[in-house]
């Protein structure tokens, strides 16, 4: 198993979602906008490793994103580390506030 971060989006709206996230990294230019559609009232789950437009993100690089959308969603980014016997499994969730 491949380490990995997965962002998960659920747009429990009636209308779809236009979704752009932004990488930051530590030393070098930001990458993005990656633009994702998730549907009304759906999840998506998307690897970060598989973001590959406008350009690939790089493998065991460390980052930080910037997640935007057209809606309100909710977003949970889960990281799995596999470098190690015990995997570990990391978790947060974030959501809009008015």
């Amino acid at each position: 198993m491949t380490s990995h971060d997965t962002v998960c989006i659920l747009n429990a709206s009636d209308s779809d979602a236009t979704v752009s996230i932004d990488i930051y990294f530590v030393d070098r230019e930001p990458a993005g906008p990656y633009v994702l559609d998730v549907p009304a009232r759906r999840a998506l789950h998307q690897r970060v490793n598989d973001l590959t437009d406008p350009e690939p993100i790089p493998v065991g690089v460390d980052f930080s994103c910037v997640i935007r959308s057209d809606i309100p969603v909710v977003v949970q980014q889960t990281r799995l580390d596999s470098r190690q016997a015990a995997n570990a499994l990391m978790s947060t969730i974030a959501y809009p506030v008015s």
